[in-house]
């Protein structure tokens, strides 16, 4: 009898035990047409509100999942949903092929193209950034973004103030004013909002960036003239999410992000916020600044409503405050004192508003309505001058969506306004108002299997410099790996004092834009691309992008000196080219990936005598970036190197070579991590000074290498609802 009950017992508690087993299911998604894996994919499983993405290879692997039977949803934006039943445990990894969806508007593959379709079907050549990297960049500088750009080919941070760190992005060599800034489709920064705009946007509420080089008018109006940058921030789902990231530098650098959303049937919300403060740093111990005094704050909550399943409506704010002071450290730590008397000091509030309504109207139609209101305010203060002043933006546009079989229609209208409004005490007064309306229509269309076509026509009309026809096309040819894309457009920038030249010199004596002589600057482009994508063997996956590209501008704006002491801008009499080639190569072998890239750039100023070449921009710029993933480590080591550049003086300085490593470590409710960057030390000040004297009044050389060198960075992710795709 007792042998019996002991036996039961026994049974029972093994039957317990075998339950409260967990397992590891690895799902791999591809696409049905063309058998590629799909980054990005959600996998979901029901019963256990628990899911995971898939990453490059598109693989996603789902851990601790107790033995039993499960209905899984692998979703992917453009492609046909599935739901499939998995049996937990299973030793064989599940392949799941995925269809495009021809006729569906309920989700955007890329926001930049307006359109429902994925990458590889879009005829305008579109680099894409995803979540993953986006991560991997914000663990390096988790302030702002300006790492996930300057480690882009073809793609240099120009940092234009030592005292104050401000940074303009330059494509292809252009000046930054030529790129326009957008996030979620809405426009950024422009003219005097673009000071000090990329060292403040932070990084951990952003899903994709989606960048475009060369002319992109036509959907997004003047300014993209370079090209354009679009930041997607991350939406609610219903499965709670929330991030705290905590970092800390050998440089005092002290950041915290936090991040939570949450989605229920009728609305949703993301809450984001970030606080970075940076104590001075000088490397060179001369007593001048390399990183300035830094103290900045910002939020960004947004509320989601979905009154149904075809309509979304969405409001967000977003507002930061940064103070930032840097020079003379003796001055900043003791007060004015003897030749210890400069310092920069920028003061900076940013405030605005985003506002979506999109619906879709019936299976293959959409309309969107959106506004947004941006304020900005800077007061910068150097010894015995202060340049302060505001400008309010405005946006609101009008588009409808049309999904054919073979053809896909945008059509749309926007206001756009510009009021910039200096201080009243100051001694000139350069207020500018701009007012832009414009209308667009584009077209994607299918000619046959293996070629896309699309064109497109926006025309501007601005209060004062006229009318704007911006026309584009672009042809996509692809067949079985193998792609290429050519096409062009044209662009235009409206004149405005903000530019590189101006910032460098504080603005002091600038002369305001005479609108009754200065014309608007006019641009063409023309990109030209290959690509081939092969797997050589299982486990090893080669790909490679050629990319050819030239980008012309007229009416150049030029910043000249007067007979009595003052600066005013003119419009060049020659042209401002920039030609040149990039090249990435990608390979992928089991939990290892290699890029390597180059970019040539060959940016000349042609209304110069002498030596047409553009200052401060590096012709020949090459990259190596070697990742190991698994589910518990990421590991990367970066190597760039930039080439000679010249200074606007003619004098050529010397090729410098950076290296960075990350090592992270991951785990179920978060990860640590710890960054070297720069970590051979590479600085302007070894090969040429950064400050000259005298010391009460130096004189700042311009920047064409890292200031700041070495960072070390230590920190962690907590995510206390789990790290749903690691153990």
């Amino acid at each position: 009898m007792y042998k019996h009950i002991l036996s039961f017992v026994l049974t029972a508690i093994m039957c317990l035990s075998i339950n409260a087993q967990t397992s590891s299911i690895t799902v791999k998604v591809i696409s049905s047409h063309e058998n590629e894996p799909l980054m990005g994919a959600t996998i979901y499983v029901q019963e256990l509100q628990k899911g995971a993405t898939t990453n490059f290879d598109g693989i996603a692997k789902l851990n601790n999942i107790p033995n039993g039977k499960y209905t899984v949803t692998i979703s992917f934006i453009g492609f046909e949903s599935i739901n499939t039943n998995i049996i937990a445990p299973t030793n064989q990894p599940l392949t799941i092929e995925l269809s495009e969806a021809n006729n569906q508007l309920e989700t955007v593959v890329l926001q930049t193209t307006r359109s429902t379709r994925t990458i590889k079907r879009i005829p305008t050549r579109i680099e894409f950034i995803g979540t993953e990297e986006l991560g991997e960049k914000a663990i390096m500088n988790p302030a702002n973004v300006s790492m996930v750009l300057r480690e882009s080919t073809g793609i240099q941070m120009q940092q234009t103030s030592l005292s104050s760190g401000n940074t303009n992005i330059r494509i292809q060599g252009l000046d930054g004013r030529y790129t326009q800034l957008l996030r979620d489709g809405f426009p950024l920064y422009s003219g005097f909002s673009s000071g000090l705009s990329i060292l403040q946007i932070p990084p951990l509420d952003l899903k994709q960036f989606e960048i475009i080089k060369g002319s992109s008018s036509t959907l997004y109006g003047g300014g993209a003239i370079a090209g354009l940058v679009n930041m997607v921030s991350k939406t609610p789902e219903e499965t709670p999410s929330l991030d705290i990231m905590l970092t800390q530098t050998q440089a005092l650098g002290s950041t915290a992000n936090v991040f939570y959303s949450k989605r229920n049937e009728k609305f949703g919300v993301t809450l984001y916020g970030s606080g970075h403060y940076q104590n001075t740093f000088d490397p060179e111990n001369d007593h001048f600044s390399n990183l300035p005094e830094t103290k900045s704050i910002s939020f960004n909550p947004k509320l989601f409503y979905y009154p149904s399943e075809k309509t979304t409506i969405w409001f967000g704010l977003n507002g930061t405050y940064d103070e930032r002071e840097g020079g003379d450290m003796d001055k900043m730590e003791n007060g004015e004192n003897g030749i210890h008397q400069y310092t920069e000091k920028n003061i900076s509030k940013r405030l605005s508003s985003q506002f979506v309504y999109e619906t879709n109207l019936d299976s293959i139609s959409s309309f969107q309505i959106k506004n947004s209101i941006s304020f900005f305010d800077r007061n910068l203060i150097i010894p015995d001058f202060q340049f302060k002043g505001k400008q309010t933006n405005t946006f609101t546009e009008i588009s409808y969506y049309k999904d054919l079989e073979k053809i896909y229609w945008t059509f749309g209208a926007n206001l756009y306004t510009t009021n910039f409004n200096e201080d009243d005490k100051s001694q000139l007064q350069r207020n500018q108002n701009d007012i832009t309306y414009g209308a667009f229509v584009n077209n994607v269309l299918d000619l046959s299997d293996n070629w896309i076509l699309e064109s497109g026509l926006r025309i501007d009309y601005n209060n004062d410099f006229g009318l704007f026809p911006l026309p584009k096309i672009s042809l996509l040819y692809k067949k079985n790996g193998f792609s290429s894309r050519i096409g062009g457009g044209l662009g235009y920038k409206i004149p405005d004092i903000f530019t590189e030249e101006a910032e460098y010199i504080n603005f002091q004596n600038i002369l305001g834009i005479d609108k009754s002589t200065i014309k608007a600057e006019h641009s063409y482009g023309v990109n030209l691309d290959f690509n081939y994508r092969r797997k050589l063997t299982d486990d090893l996956t080669f790909s490679i992008n050629q990319l050819f590209y030239l980008s012309s501008i007229s009416n150049g704006l030029l910043l000249n000196n007067t007979n009595n002491g003052f600066f005013k801008f003119e419009n060049a009499r020659g042209s401002i080219l920039s030609k040149g080639a990039e090249t990435n190569i990608k390979f992928t072998y089991k939990d290892f990936r290699w890029f390597l890239n180059y970019a040539l750039i060959d940016a000349q100023l042609n209304y110069l005598t002498g030596n047409p070449q553009k200052p401060l921009t590096a012709k020949h710029n090459a990259g190596s970036v070697l990742m190991y993933e698994t589910d518990k480590w990421r590991i990367g080591y970066e190597t760039y190197y930039t080439g000679k550049q010249f200074l606007s003086n003619g004098t050529k300085t010397t090729d410098f070579v950076t290296m960075g490593l990350l090592l992270m470590r991951n785990f179920k409710l978060g990860s640590i991590f710890v960054n070297f960057e720069n970590f051979t030390d590479q600085r302007q000040s070894k090969f040429s000074p950064l400050v000259l004297p005298p010391h009460e009044n130096p004189t700042f050389p311009e920047i064409y290498a890292p200031t700041d060198g070495f960072i070390f960075s230590l920190g962690v992710i907590i995510k206390p609802f789990g790290n749903n795709d690691h153990d």
